[in-house]
């Protein structure tokens, strides 16, 4: 199946291949034909998917009929991030069209977003608050809205956006075309579902686990020694770019800045930054400016960078759905990527629950030549000028290539407590240095 049997227009068309696409994605090839059809379309599906074309390319060539200058479709989104990406997929897919779209969310001038709409939009995306304060002030019409998304619905309710979200639907007329998204589907966002959508197309793509492209790995470790642990994995893996989740914000720069220090091309992306700063981070970290990325979870929703080699999991996530979402950042478009997961005594009933999840066991590995006993005193971050790490500010060097020794030839035993013996490693004397012990895609690969 191709695009051409969607029969868009050639504008479109345009778009579509100039951006390399050929073959849709399972959920456009699905969703795509019901919502040419008018048909509301409740859509399960993990990120990663295609999903924000399976909805825009519908909605531009809807719009191409009828008025303009006025907003006729409203896409809400959680996150400032996932506005942005959705924005930039518009101007792509719709740059042969002349149709206009807007951005509306906090930390932004609202005065410069005023200004945009009064010149005349066809299409606002906008995250629930700031679009709230804009109908407050009588600055958007939502009056003429021919088609409402509520994209990442799931993540709105883990945000608390939920009530706003439903004085936001009190403003758009009740004659319309409803677009629903959601990776999961918890009561409340189910009863949100059943009150805006209807009798809808049903769309799932997959299931609950990630995707077949990301292999797993758990590196169990006391809680004072993950961050050296994490600079270990870094300066010892082959990596392209590396997305690192922390449970909190105030982590996240903190630890940010320390991999800085310690030499590598890091930034940070978290709730205290103002919109410049994060846009800038992403923009840095989507180039290949930075090669690490340390983010919260609502910070790197929506996220879409398809070089992401790696993602690190420096905190255990609250939930297995957390999960799937964060390992969804990488294993995209059907490359491959690799989930490294650091684990403390506490998590092992999380554990427990994403390896039910998954279906299988997840693999536990161990660095060779960390010392897995240092005391606290002794973990601290070691200083910049370190030869160790002085390396790693220079440009990385591919190592000389390495016999194939069988998949995850460092794994060693998992420990319930990690002051237990960990097994040395012996570098054979005849190794290149200072070559990486173990390649991503060597040893990970399953």
């Amino acid at each position: 199946m191709s695009f051409d049997s969607f029969q868009f227009d050639p504008r479109l068309l345009a778009g579509i291949r100039e951006l390399g696409y050929s073959t849709p994605t399972p959920i456009q090839e699905q969703a795509i034909p019901p919502i040419l059809g008018g048909h509301d379309v409740l859509g399960l599906a993990q990120t990663g998917t295609g999903k924000t074309a399976a909805f825009v390319l519908p909605i531009l060539q809807h719009l191409l009929n009828g008025a303009r200058g006025r907003v006729r479709a409203l896409i809400v989104t959680p996150t400032r991030e996932l506005a942005e990406q959705i924005h930039i997929a518009i101007g792509q897919l719709g740059r042969h069209t002349r149709l206009r779209s807007a951005t509306v969310y906090g930390g932004v001038s609202m005065t410069t977003q005023t200004q945009t709409l009064r010149n005349g939009v066809e299409i606002v995306v906008a995250c629930p608050g700031r679009l709230l304060d804009h109908l407050n002030q009588g600055q958007i019409n939502l009056s003429h809205v021919e088609t409402l998304v509520l994209d990442e619905a799931d993540r709105m309710f883990d945000m608390g956006f939920l009530p706003e979200v439903r004085k936001i639907i009190k403003h758009v007329p009740a004659r319309r075309q409803t677009l629903f998204f959601s990776a999961t589907m918890p009561d409340d966002v189910r009863r949100l579902a059943r009150d805006v959508l209807g009798n809808p197309v049903h769309v799932q793509i997959g299931d609950s686990a990630p995707a077949t492209t990301v292999s797993h790995a758990l590196y169990p470790v006391a809680s004072h020694l993950k961050t050296a642990l994490l600079l270990e994995l870094l300066h010892h893996t082959d990596t392209d770019s590396v997305l690192v989740f922390t449970r909190t914000k105030h982590r996240a720069k903190r630890l940010g800045d320390q991999l800085k220090r310690a030499g590598h091309s890091a930034t940070s992306l978290q709730g205290n930054l103002s919109q410049n700063k994060r846009q800038a981070a992403l923009d840095g970290f989507r180039s290949g400016k930075f090669q690490v990325m340390v983010a919260t979870d609502i910070a790197a929703r929506g996220i879409d960078v398809s070089s992401i080699s790696h993602v690190i999991n420096y905190d255990m996530p609250d939930t297995a759905e957390a999960y799937i979402h964060r390992i969804g950042r990488t294993g995209r478009a059907a490359k491959t990527g690799d989930a490294f997961t650091l684990v403390i005594d506490e998590d092992a009933d999380m554990v427990k629950t994403i390896e039910r999840v998954l279906g299988t066991q997840l693999e536990r590995c161990t660095v060779p030549g960390f010392d897995y006993r240092q005391p606290k005193a002794a973990s601290a971050l070691p200083p910049p000028n370190r030869p160790d790490y002085a390396r790693s500010r220079a440009p990385k060097q591919k190592p000389a290539p390495q016999p194939r020794v069988g998949n995850h030839a460092h794994a060693q035993p998992y420990v319930s407590r990690l002051a237990a013996d960990l097994p040395s490693h012996q570098s054979p004397s005849n190794r290149p240095k200072p070559a990486k012990p173990f390649s991503r895609r060597q040893s990970f690969r399953r």
